[in-house]
């Protein structure tokens, strides 16, 4: 199992939008709204690390509103 978290950066106003559309992904587990340099963490559990890198680069990125994504995969157990 991979696990992993991955920070989402949206256009002005539209992190509430978003919130739904990327929580009803089959590989989020949980996804939340948070301040700082990005808008939204959604965290995600796939059997490969090649389904992380889909689930934000394909399914999260080609969200309307969506300008950037930085994917964090975890080490431990």
């Amino acid at each position: 199992m991979v696990h992993a978290f991955i920070m989402v950066k949206t256009g002005a106003g539209e992190s509430e939008q978003l919130l739904g559309p990327i929580r009803e992904l089959e590989a989020v587990t949980e996804a939340h709204i948070v301040a700082g340099a990005y808008d939204v963490i959604a965290e995600v559990d796939t059997d490969a690390v090649y389904e992380v890198l889909k689930t934000a680069s394909t399914r999260i990125q080609g969200l309307d509103g969506v300008a950037d994504t930085k994917t964090y995969i975890s080490l431990d157990d």
